[in-house]
């Protein structure tokens, strides 16, 4: 193994979840799971997500589970009974939940979230207080899978968390340890932007799909961004790998192209990294493009970048600026002073 690895291996032990923090937020939803199965009509209850993929970075902001509901017991409710939204069964569940929670957490609180109850608990574990997002599940009359509420929009929609939890713990165990490193390091490098470009789970459904078997860390975090950029430049969107939910969509505010080019960028220094494995100094370089708020450039790119800064710059256009105006010269200033040059 390169310097590479060992690069990817200290950014790995920076993002790593605090096990203190693990731990409670795991006895935390193994809690909210045990009360959830005495409501009314609840079949069987799951953990989802990061926790149960595996996948958690620092810090550790919350648990998911889920709970599902016999629909037998609720005609009305869901889009194969009466069409009834699930805000009213999600309060009754808060008012179960609350209460009991509050015997073990006293500052314990149940609010709602995108998918059902929320649950806070102000009982914060080395600095760190994770809530538990309880997912709010109905069966399904036809096909594979969960009627999931979407509160915000007052309406159910088709998915399937616990076929994620199998397909992302599926796998010899050295590709689950694989995927599992490249799916956090590939979250790490999302979150250096304050718009990240895709969800959590849209990096986990690329990263089941594109490392494979025999990948180390390093190519199987080159593939998840070389393929993705490929793929989602054709103006497609990624399949739901359980194939109940619709294709997954990008985040908010980042366009697809926007996104295209932070994964084109970061597969091109994975591969330049890859190619230099054994120059320190080639892959540190490399890898700062990609985890720039983990891995420092090296000392000669940090002098270079200075040299660079001090040196009178080329007169440029407004137009080579990008701005909408009459092509007129915009003179250099100097890097010092304050004057422009003569």
């Amino acid at each position: 193994m390169g310097y590479t690895n060992d690069y990817l291996t200290s950014v790995g032990s920076d993002i790593a979840a605090d096990d203190a923090a693990l731990t409670e937020t795991r006895g935390r939803l193994a809690l909210v799971r045990k009360i959830a199965i005495g409501f009314r009509g609840a079949q069987r209850t799951y953990a989802s997500g990061s926790l149960a993929h595996h996948t958690i970075n620092d810090p550790v902001t919350d648990g998911d589970g889920g709970v599902v509901l016999n629909r037998s017991y609720y005609p009305q409710l869901g889009p194969d009974g009466g069409g009834e939204a699930p805000n009213s069964v999600a309060a009754d569940l808060c008012a179960l939940l609350g209460p009991e929670i509050r015997n073990t957490y006293p500052n314990a609180r149940c609010g709602t979230s995108k998918r059902g109850p929320k649950i806070t608990f102000g009982e914060p574990v080395n600095g760190q207080d994770p809530s538990v997002d309880l997912v709010l599940a109905l069966t399904r009359r036809e096909g594979s899978g969960l009627w999931i509420p979407n509160l915000h929009m007052d309406r159910w929609e088709a998915s399937d968390p616990e076929k994620h939890v199998e397909l992302l713990n599926g796998g010899t165990v050295a590709l689950r340890r694989t995927r599992r490193r490249v799916i956090r390091l590939a979250k790490a490098w999302n979150k250096q932007w304050t718009l990240p470009g895709l969800s959590s789970f849209h990096l986990s459904a690329l990263a089941l799909e594109h490392v494979t078997p025999g990948m180390s860390v390093a190519t199987g975090l080159h593939a998840v961004f070389d393929e993705g950029a490929t793929f989602l430049a054709t103006g497609c969107n990624t399949s739901d790998p359980a194939g109940v939910s619709k294709p997954l969509k990008l985040m908010k505010g980042v366009t697809r192209e926007a996104v295209v080019q932070r994964l084109r960028a970061a597969a091109d220094a994975m591969a330049d990294a890859l190619a230099h494995d054994d120059d320190e100094t080639a892959v540190q370089s490399a890898l700062h493009k990609v985890f720039r708020n983990y891995v420092e450039a090296p000392a000669s790119d940090q002098l270079a970048a200075v040299v660079a800064a001090m040196r009178p710059r080329t007169p440029m256009t407004t137009v080579a600026l990008g701005l909408s105006a009459p092509a007129v010269v915009i003179p250099p200033t100097r890097a010092y002073g304050g004057r422009r040059a003569s």
